[in-house]
């Protein structure tokens, strides 16, 4: 179990995964510090590659620990603060589900997700080759789990799970990534009147309408 003494810091970009993981951090209710990065600038930059040598967002420093990949944030900090009831018992059959799809979704969801963005699909006769087979397996799998929901994925509590599949199947939805079915719709809906998410949104939408302005009038005195 991770120790909860020390500063966060988390490093992301308003139009970016890093929702996904403030988010979480909203969920958690504690403070932290946030360091807004820019594509192809700060964002590789020698001081943050010091961080996250992939140069990407988001990430959380933890004082002297590092945790990037949105999924490991959201399952890190579960872990950092127990009290909030984040993650089910470790042990239980509800800490099973929880990795499932927590996993599910971070590899053949988000995979499948941007396989068919980028037209990309792997055809029939190469399917078995990639971790997510056919993109209509993942779509009915993820599917069947949301009608199972009781009403969440690891049953009566809400967990970095429903946060992690909520928002994947929210963006993918919106961007055509993922097909805009009725049991997700109706799975994500709640989750989007979340008072953390709510918080997160709104502290995110300000962030990329000042960052707008920024490049705008940078753009103007060129």
């Amino acid at each position: 179990m991770p120790n909860s003494s020390g500063p966060l810091t988390f490093y992301t970009h308003p139009q970016s995964r890093g929702r996904t993981a403030r988010w979480m951090l909203e969920e958690c209710g504690v403070p932290y510090d946030t360091v807004v990065l820019e594509y192809g600038t700060t964002m590789k930059a020698p001081a943050y590659l010091a961080i996250n040598p992939m140069g990407k967002v988001p990430a959380l420093q933890h004082g002297d620990v590092v945790v990037t990949e949105t999924a490991a944030i959201c399952a890190y900090l579960a872990d950092l603060f127990p009290d909030k009831g984040l993650a089910p018992p470790a042990g239980s059959p509800q800490r099973a589900a929880y990795y499932r799809w927590l996993f599910f979704s971070a590899g053949p969801l988000e995979t499948a997700a941007t396989a068919k963005a980028l037209n990309l699909l792997a055809p029939a006769e190469r399917a078995v080759m990639v971790g997510y087979g056919r993109y209509a397996d993942v779509m009915d799998t993820l599917e069947h789990a949301v009608l199972q929901a009781r009403p969440y994925l690891c049953g009566e509590q809400f967990t970095a799970a429903d946060l992690y599949v909520g928002s994947h199947l929210q963006w993918g939805m919106q961007f055509g990534t993922i097909e805009r079915r009725p049991a997700f719709e109706a799975f994500v809906q709640p989750l989007l009147q979340r008072p953390a998410y709510l918080r997160a949104a709104a502290i995110d939408d300000a962030l990329a309408a000042a960052s707008a302005v920024n490049a705008n009038a940078n753009g103007a005195s060129d």
